[in-house]
């Protein structure tokens, strides 16, 4: 075990040489290195399942032995100052290594086949390797100031990726809003860090804990002090994870590819703040208004999380805002204690929540074909249903993941949020309740999500497309023509790129494609091996590849909820999870086997399935009859106006529909309180710099010329007139003195 446990340091540099090689390529060899531009994605996955089994050769050796390793050496020493690296490896650090793993190999994986058509293909591996080492870097890391390293440079690479196609205005303001949130969570992250080094004079996670508990106990430090540094932590987990109120950032990140998308809202930098609060919760659970805190910001960002999704057009924004109100739950978890139910709930919502994200990046996949490239159309649901018949494996897979989301047994999500729900009965009533309504919201949300997408008809009626018919013709790019429509045109245009265009290939599917200059705006050929044209008919399920990725995370929605399961019976203990988690949880002392009273498990697990059902009834009565109309799209306030009861006046139900699609009106808030007034404070320091500052200098110059110039004429070169000016002079003078003295 040592010796495993030893070179585990080697787990963040893995994934590193493909982004090394593919810069050196491109820098010195780019036309040799974009000609072998599929091979690209064969390296980046096998280096990743390197790190993978690796990974879960360290889980297993944890739950067998129920032990810690840190391993660290000297980087720098001076005087009474030092600093160490070293690698950490405990259960989170195991946990967060085989989320990071298994879901970003399924995501290259689905990435090779969705990414092939684009010029910026092998950037975006580059970026992806450089992001997964980051993050695994992270989660191994043995002290505070590591973190903060490798923190940084997942937001930087989440940069990168988020503004991938940077040429689009939106895209690159979505990029420049996430990096500017995130530093202001950042910049107290950092503070926090400076702070308890003052306190305790060490980054190492176990001088912390231990220095921080014994002076808070024998009451040697400033509490408020040590509760303002603890604060400053927090806020780099709510800034990374999107919790209230630094989470405008997320839904704007879906301007990144889909596969990005996926990746970030599911293993990598959401799952980073939620990740360092877990791993500071030994030094948050001695500070009782951080945990409150903590439980509060969760419970406010499940509400809002899901509030804000009810109206939402954008099938990945919907989803965005999802992640945000799920991570809400492990937030509140988190606050109230509940170690081991947090971290349950953050490994199924991983695969849950990539499941769906892979999902929508096929059905956005079928939806360009019709519309062609615009993501106010390819991913907007109102332009969507009746794909059912269409693309039945990604249907199929959506629905396991939106149950599971909902919480509907024996699926992943179940277990993992009944045993959060079932916590915060004891921890706060009116908790429990905003807790549990808001699984009904989630199953309205989702259920929404899904009958807008699947269920009725298509609501776009193309010249070559109809929802009742199967018309073929040439596939056209993720990235086509907007607003292609004809059949002409369309072969037209692919014939113009057949002749003119390179050739590009995915590695894992035997396929072609035909690349121009400026592939957003171009269009691409599917060419068989014998060189025939292959035709579909659209909408059309995605290609293996991007299907296998699908397939196997329905696989993890299914079982992976067994790990955590409470079960033991005659000697049989099945929670594997408890195994894992027991030297984290007996560092919080607390009892690392908890045993639940079966009764009141399945009493609690009824009250939040039936009130998941209660969304889905909700959801599937207001929007199942008004499939077929495009411009009802705004059902809650249709239904009120020609629904046969008004449940609810129209004014609340317009009230919740524009809250909702306006975000809450926050992003508004904050460009107008911070953007507008950032911008009026810099337009009044502009004018007193120029007006004020400017002006004296300028006023006094300007005053020294004009009594200079009339000096000038004054004394015309007499002795008679400067003895007067001199005698004047005196006089005045002699004045002020005089009435000084008399009245002071």
């Amino acid at each position: 075990m040592e010796h495993t446990y030893q070179y585990s340091w080697i787990i963040p540099f893995v994934p590193l040489p493909v982004p090394i090689l593919l810069g050196v390529g491109l820098l010195l060899f780019p036309t040799a290195t974009k000609k072998l531009r599929r091979i690209w994605a064969f390296p980046s996955i096998l280096l990743l399942s390197i790190v993978m089994i690796f990974s879960v050769d360290l889980s297993i050796q944890q739950i067998n032995r129920n032990s810690i390793y840190q391993y660290v050496w000297s980087w720098t020493i001076n005087n009474d100052f030092y600093f160490e690296f070293g690698h950490f490896i405990d259960p989170i650090s195991s946990i967060m290594l085989i989320l990071i793993t298994t879901v970003g190999i399924l995501v290259l994986i689905y990435s090779d086949n969705y990414m092939s058509h684009d010029q910026g293909y092998l950037r975006f591996f580059a970026y992806m390797s450089f992001f997964n080492s980051s993050m695994l870097g992270l989660v191994t890391s043995s002290n505070l100031i590591q973190i903060y390293i490798f923190w940084e440079l997942v937001g930087m690479c989440s940069y990168l990726l988020i503004g991938f196609w940077f040429t689009r205005p939106i895209a690159a303001n979505a990029c420049q809003k996430a990096f500017v949130t995130n530093r202001v969570g950042d910049f107290g992250l950092l503070l926090g860090i400076l702070g308890f080094y003052w306190i305790t004079g060490s980054f190492e996670f176990r001088d912390l804990f231990e220095i921080v508990n014994n002076l808070i106990y024998n009451n040697e430090v400033n509490l408020l002090f040590v509760t303002l540094c603890a604060f400053l932590l927090f806020a780099g987990a709510v800034a990374k994870s999107a919790q209230f109120p630094l989470h405008v950032w997320l839904p704007d990140a879906m301007e990144g590819p889909t596969p990005i998308s996926a990746l970030i809202h599911a293993a990598t930098m959401v799952a980073a703040g939620i990740f360092l609060v877990a791993r500071l919760l030994p030094l948050f659970i001695v500070i009782p208004y951080i945990m409150n805190l903590i439980s509060l910001i969760g419970i406010i960002t499940v509400l809002l999380g899901s509030t804000l999704a009810l109206a939402q057009k954008d099938i990945k924004r919907s989803l965005a805002y999802s992640t945000m109100s799920q991570l809400g739950y492990t937030m509140l978890a988190l606050g109230m204690g509940s170690y081991r139910a947090a971290l349950f709930h953050l490994i199924t919502h991983a695969y849950s929540k990539a499941l769906l994200f892979l999902g929508s990046g096929s059905i956005i996949h079928s939806m360009e074909a019709i519309v062609g490239y615009s993501p106010d159309k390819s991913q907007n649901m109102v332009l969507m249903g009746g794909l059912t018949k269409h693309v039945p494996i990604t249907k199929t897979s959506f629905l396991l993941g939106t149950l599971s989301l909902c919480g509907f047994p024996p699926l992943a999500c179940f277990w993992s949020k009944d045993e959060i729900l079932n916590d915060s009965w004891l921890y706060s009533p009116i908790f429990a309740i905003i807790a549990c309504s808001t699984v009904g919201l989630t199953a309205f949300y989702m259920f929404r999500i899904y009958l807008l997408t699947f269920e009725g008809h298509l609501n776009v009626n193309f010249q070559n497309y109809s929802g009742k018919t199967n018309n073929s013709f040439y596939s056209i790019s993720l990235w086509g023509k907007e607003g292609t429509k004809t059949l002409n045109r369309n072969f037209r245009l692919l014939s113009l790129l057949t002749m003119n265009n390179k050739e590009r290939s995915s590695f894992f599917w035997n396929k072609t494609y035909r690349i121009d200059g400026n592939v957003r705006n171009g269009t691409f050929l599917t060419i068989t091996p014998f060189g025939a044209k292959k035709t579909f008919s659209y909408p059309h399920e995605s290609d293996n590849t991007m299907l296998f990725p699908m397939l196997v995370l329905v696989l993890f929605t299914l079982f992976i909820g067994s790990i955590g399961i409470p079960f033991n019976q005659e000697g049989i203990d099945l929670d594997i999870l408890s195994k894992l988690l027991t030297p984290s949880i007996n560092l919080l002392h607390q009892n690392s086997k908890k045993w639940v009273d079966w009764y009141e498990f399945f009493t609690n697990a009824t009250f939040s399935v039936s009130i998941a059902y209660f969304g889905i009834f909700i959801a599937s009565f207001l929007y199942k009859p008004f499939y077929s109309s495009l411009q009802n799209f705004n059902l809650l306030n249709s239904f009120a106006k020609r629904g046969p009861k008004r449940i609810i006046s129209d004014k609340i139900i317009n009230f919740i529909y524009d809250w909702s699609y306006n975000r809450g009106y926050i992003d508004a808030f904050y460009t107008i309180s911070l953007t507008e007034g950032i911008r009026r404070l810099a337009k009044l320091t502009h004018f007193l710099d120029r007006r004020i500052i400017d002006g004296i200098t300028n006023g006094v110059g300007i005053s020294s010329f004009f009594v200079g110039e009339g000096i000038k004429y004054v004394g015309g070169s007499r002795i008679s007139s400067y003895l007067l000016l001199y005698l004047s002079y005196i006089f005045i003078f002699l004045l002020i003195y005089y009435f000084l003295n008399l009245y002071l």
